[in-house]
C-alpha cells in the first residue's frame, strides 16, 4: 500500500482526499491518503517522519509551497522556475519537488497561449500561471496591491511581456481575453463590472461560483471554476504516485464530477 498525505494550513476543506482515494480505487491501487494540519512552522518535522515513514509522496497546499523547497533534495526545473512546488515524491534516491500547479495550468490555458491575459494577484499561484504561459507569446497583465513581487513574476516567465497595474484599475483589463483571479475567497467580492470581451478563470472552489464568477456567467462568459484547477493537478499527481498509465480524460469527468458533488453538500 502506498501512503500518502495532504498537507496545508487550514486543511480540513481540501478535495484533495476524495479526489485521489476516488482515482486510486478505480485504478485498483491500494493506497492511504490522509489529511495532515501543517504550517510553514512545522514542516520540517512533518516532513522527515513521512519520509522516514516510507511515504510515496505530498501533495502541499498554503502556505507549505515556497518553505517545502528548502527541504527536498531536488526541485524540478520548471518548479524551480516559479519558487514554488505542491507535490514532493520520495524515490530511493531521495526526494523530488514538482509542480503540479504549473503542469495543470499549461493544460488549462492553451486556448488562450498567445492571446491577452490579465492575472488579479501576485502570490504564488499567479507566478503558477504565468510559468505555465513562458514560450506562448502571451501578453500578461498583472493587478496587484503589492509593489514588491514584480521580480519573482517576470522570473517565473522572462520571455514574457508584463505589464502591472494597480488594483483599482479593473475596468481596465476588460478587453483582455482571459481574467485569471489568483486572490482568496472574498478577496474580489468589491469587483464589479457592466461589460467585458474577457472570460473569466477562478482558481478558489469554495464557496463557488463567486460574486465575481457569477458577473461573468452572467454577461454569458467563458467561466473556468477552481475545481477544474483541483482536480487536473491532482491527475499529475495521481500519475506520479501510482505510477500507472491511464486516460487523463476518463480521470478527469470521474474527479470532476465526484469534486461537484462533494461541494453541492
Amino acid at each position: 500500500m502506498i501512503k500518502l498525505a495532504v498537507a496545508g494550513s487550514p486543511i480540513t476543506h481540501s478535495l484533495s482526499p476524495l479526489l485521489h482515494t476516488t482515482a486510486y480505487e478505480l485504478l485498483g491501487v491500494p493506497a492511504s491518503f490522509t489529511t495532515e494540519e501543517v504550517t510553514d512552522l512545522n514542516f520540517g518535522e512533518f516532513y522527515f517522519k513521512a519520509k522516514e515513514a516510507g511515504y510515496r509522496g505530498l501533495a502541499l497546499t498554503m502556505p507549505l509551497k515556497e518553505i517545502s523547497i528548502g527541504f527536498v533534495d531536488r526541485v524540478d526545473p520548471v518548479a524551480k522556475q516559479i519558487s514554488s512546488i505542491n507535490t514532493v515524491i520520495f524515490e530511493s534516491t531521495g526526494s523530488i519537488g514538482l509542480s503540479t500547479d504549473l503542469m495543470a495550468f499549461k493544460s488549462l490555458l492553451t486556448p488562450y497561449f498567445g492571446k491577452k491575459i490579465a492575472i488579479l494577484g501576485a502570490g504564488g499561484t499567479a507566478r503558477a500561471a504565468i510559468g505555465a504561459l513562458k514560450g506562448t507569446g502571451s501578453e500578461v497583465t498583472v493587478l496587484t496591491r503589492s509593489m514588491n513581487r514584480h521580480d519573482q513574476l517576470h522570473s517565473a516567465a522572462e520571455d514574457l511581456e508584463i505589464s502591472f497595474l494597480d488594483w483599482l484599475k479593473f475596468e481596465e483589463i476588460q478587453d483582455r481575453d482571459l481574467i485569471i483571479s489568483t486572490t482568496p475567497a472574498g478577496a474580489t467580492d468589491g469587483l464589479s463590472i457592466i461589460s467585458t470581451k474577457a472570460d473569466f478563470f477562478e482558481v478558489i472552489y469554495h464557496p463557488w461560483p463567486t460574486e465575481l464568477a457569477k458577473r461573468y456567467q452572467n454577461l454569458g462568459k467563458t467561466v473556468i471554476g477552481g475545481l477544474s484547477l483541483l482536480v487536473e493537478q491532482a491527475l499529475f499527481q495521481i500519475k506520479y504516485f501510482s505510477q500507472k498509465d491511464f486516460d487523463f480524460n476518463e480521470m478527469r469527468q470521474a474527479l470532476l464530477k465526484v469534486g461537484h458533488e462533494a461541494i453541492r453538500k
